[in-house]
């Protein structure tokens, strides 16, 4: 297996890890990473890229994703979900849509986010979580997010059904306490669902039930091409002998104008990997697949 690309619609209670594991033996242990992490709490779209397809990983990273999420009013926990230990209450104003539109409006747009302490980011080598358990906080730095959309789905006296269209790197935990304090109270998640990841807004998830049974059968895993997702890149066809310089890291000389990053295919069509040309049309290298004899 070359590899490709497979969107796991994974279930709550689990972990990214634990979900990529659970695909990993079901493949025979062969090469996969996640993109994107999800939370236990959370469901969704998992991207994970198996095989050689992990060399366009940081291309699907760069992806918006959209989330549907439920936030309960006038409670937060340590964590920002369900997970957590209350750690506050406050009362709830009265709400109404003019109320939480006029709110969430405030939300739109560039912004900077401060990381939640519990998240897998790390500091001298020590997830963050790991420190939150310990009673530990320690200073982060906001970083800048983007949210393209918010809109309200429902709500009820103490609850707001969501919707957002936000950049990688958007803690959706942190998004909703900032949410309930622009509404004068205080917050936390209780459901949280990725419907997807661009630029797979249409493709359909695949569970690990699903993946389990096909697998009894013997049916192959339905993976999406290791290209997929690098369709907004040029392409290249190479010619036999290009491509087997450029499988040795060689640069070539196209004289082409220059095309920044593209995709590069071979005579046959095959998937070649990702390449970078100069200003001069010479065509650099920079990620390839291993395709084998």
């Amino acid at each position: 297996m070359t590899g490709g690309i497979l969107l796991l619609d994974k279930p709550r209670g689990l972990s990214s890890n634990g979900a990529l594991q659970r695909v990993r033996r079901l493949l025979g242990r062969i090469k996969a990473g996640h993109i994107g992490s999800l939370d236990p709490l959370a469901t969704g779209m998992l991207p994970i890229c198996v095989g050689e397809a992990t060399k366009v990983a940081g291309d699907v990273l760069e992806g918006r994703k959209r989330y549907r999420f439920t936030v309960q009013l006038g409670v937060r926990t340590a964590t920002g979900d369900a997970e957590g230990e209350v750690s506050a209450r406050a009362a709830v104003p009265p709400l109404s849509e003019s109320v939480i539109a006029g709110a969430l409006a405030g939300f739109i747009g560039t912004h900077e986010q401060v990381p939640p302490m519990y998240s897998a980011l790390k500091r001298q080598g020590q997830p963050l979580y790991k420190l939150a358990r310990a009673g530990i906080e320690v200073e982060r730095a906001p970083r800048p997010i983007e949210i393209a959309e918010l809109t309200l789905r429902g709500y009820t006296r103490d609850t707001l059904e969501l919707e957002a269209l936000c950049s990688k790197g958007t803690y959706v935990r942190v998004l909703a306490e900032d949410i309930a304090r622009a509404l004068g109270t205080c917050g936390h998640v209780t459901a949280l669902r990725r419907l997807y990841v661009e630029p797979f807004a249409c493709e359909p998830m695949h569970t690990l039930e699903g993946l389990e049974e096909a697998h009894a059968r013997g049916v192959a895993p339905p993976l999406l091409p290791a290209d997929w997702p690098l369709r907004h890149l040029p392409q290249l066809r190479l010619g036999r002998a290009q491509a087997q310089r450029l499988a040795q890291g060689q640069r070539i000389a196209l004289g082409a104008p220059q095309l920044a990053r593209a995709r590069l295919y071979d005579e046959q069509g095959r998937f070649l990997g990702i390449g970078q040309t100069d200003a001069a049309g010479t065509l650099h290298p920079r990620r390839l697949l291993n395709l084998g004899p």
